[in-house]
């Protein structure tokens, strides 16, 4: 679902924290990395013997103040994803005359489905019934469908959200229950390592898992998977959606922490 509105964006006013941040030419700043992004994965794409058109760059917004995202959608960004639930839905109340498309990339609170319902296009964590249920029935009371990406823990680490490997079968069984959500793939967070034997186990799971899922299941294609640090790595092993936050908008004042638990 894309917001829509007008496609010229108002005038951004930076505060000095902001040019401090992203500089004086953000929209610049933001484009050059964008093409950098979008020429790794092209390359990836070749070293895996894969169409660069199979994946999908998800930019990761997280932090961003809303006037400085207005700069990276005059740059050619339109979808943005989003951890934090309340920082998602502050942000598309003040962007909400532009054409943008929201993706919810973190954990969800059963209390605030009702807010991702009004906006979201998609939702990349899911992980119980208790939010599938919820997110049914707001989206069944608003007409209207959500497409979703089911969340699993690859890397074992208990601080991480995600079912485990095991119980994935029996739960995508059960979606069939909120008729509202549309199975589209899977998710994960790999291992924060610097250690591609590390990283890459987890990415060759998530794939191994859709695979066997879609064979019940042929609507689960997806694979969402890889960050700006392990992105190449993730579209070697098959991702078709990578994540990819700081290698477009800089490094975060905060720590991963606070949006992925678990990390340092």
């Amino acid at each position: 679902m894309t917001i829509s509105g007008d496609t010229a964006p108002r005038q951004s006013t930076l505060s000095p924290e902001d040019i401090a941040r992203f500089g004086a030419d953000p929209a610049a700043a933001f484009a050059a990395n964008l093409k950098a992004v979008r020429q790794r994965i092209a390359a990836a794409c070749k070293r895996a013997g894969r169409d660069p058109a199979t994946v999908r760059l998800l930019p990761v917004t997280k932090t961003v103040p809303a006037e400085v995202l207005r700069l990276a959608f005059a740059a050619g960004i339109s979808e943005f994803g989003e951890n934090k639930l309340q920082e998602a839905r502050d942000k598309q109340a003040a962007l909400a005359d532009l054409a943008i498309s929201w993706s919810i990339i973190g954990h969800l609170q059963t209390n605030k489905a009702k807010y991702l319902v009004r906006f979201a296009s998609e939702f990349h964590a899911l992980d119980s019934f208790r939010v599938a249920e919820e997110l049914n029935r707001r989206l069944d009371a608003a007409g209207r469908d959500l497409d979703v990406f089911v969340q699993v823990n690859t890397s074992g680490e208990a601080s991480k959200y995600g079912l485990h490997p095991d119980d994935l079968p029996g739960f995508i069984a059960r979606l069939g229950d909120y008729p509202r959500l549309k199975p589209r793939g899977l998710m994960t967070l790999a291992v924060f390592s610097a250690e591609a034997e590390r990283v890459r186990p987890c990415f060759r799971l998530l794939r191994e898992l859709r695979d066997r899922a879609a064979a019940s299941h042929p609507g689960i294609t997806q694979l969402s998977m890889g960050m700006s640090g392990d992105y190449e790595m993730a579209i070697v092993e098959g991702a078709t959606v990578v994540r990819v936050g700081q290698a477009i908008f800089g490094s975060r004042p905060t720590a991963d922490s606070l949006y992925w638990p678990g990390l340092a």
